[in-house]
C-alpha cells in the first residue's frame, strides 16, 4: 500500500473510493485512466477493510473486557 492511502482516515478513503465507482458508472472511455483508478481502487478497498477489521476487533476486545 502505497503512503498515500496510510495517510487517509476511513472516512477519506471511502469517499475517494466512491467517487472511484461513480467514475466507473458513468463509462468514462479512457483506458489508461480507468486502469490507474482501477488499481487505486482496490488499495483504497484493502486499506477499508483492514481498518475495519481492526475496528472489530477492537470491538470483540472491549465487549470481552466488560462481559
Amino acid at each position: 500500500m502505497s503512503s498515500k492511502a496510510k495517510q487517509l482516515n476511513f472516512a477519506k478513503a471511502f469517499e475517494e473510493l466512491e467517487s472511484i465507482t461513480e467514475w466507473f458508472e458513468r463509462g468514462e472511455a479512457d483506458l489508461e485512466e480507468g486502469l490507474k483508478k482501477f488499481e487505486r481502487g482496490l488499495e483504497l478497498a484493502k486499506m477499508c477493510k483492514e481498518k475495519l477489521a481492526e475496528v472489530e476487533n477492537k470491538v470483540v476486545e472491549i465487549k470481552k473486557k466488560f462481559a
